[in-house]
């Protein structure tokens, strides 16, 4: 009955920000690294950043970085992604999920969430 839950997405134009939330139910969330991926029409799915259980080590893609924010809120069973200055090329089904380590590799994640929907267009 363990689920991952992704919110948050939708159509934000260039430059804007949106923060999306993975939330956690049937398992204790701060027990497991957790990865923020993404998926665009016709390409890959992508690791996005990742977070360490534990010390909350953290990580992004060069793409990314400087503009998301990865944190989790243990209290909530909640990690989010803070995505700021976002632009077209960010468009993308993303989605969470929960694994063993802390790395950007799909194989590595045991539990995926359904998938929010973050457009960025003018």
């Amino acid at each position: 009955q363990a689920q991952l839950v992704e919110s948050g997405g939708g159509l934000v134009q260039p430059g804007g920000s949106l923060r999306l939330s993975c939330a956690a139910s049937g398992f204790t969330l701060d027990y497991y690294a957790i990865g923020w991926f993404r998926q665009a029409p016709g390409k890959e799915r992508e690791g996005v950043s990742c977070i360490s259980s534990g010390a909350g080590n953290t990580n992004y893609a060069d793409s990314v970085k400087g503009r998301f924010t990865i944190s989790r809120d243990n209290a909530k069973n909640t990690v989010y992604l803070q995505m700021n200055r976002l632009k077209p090329e960010d468009t993308a089904v993303s989605y969470c999920a929960a694994g063993t380590f802390a790395t950007m590799q799909v194989a590595n994640y045991d539990y995926w969430g359904q998938g929010t929907q973050v457009t960025v267009s003018s």
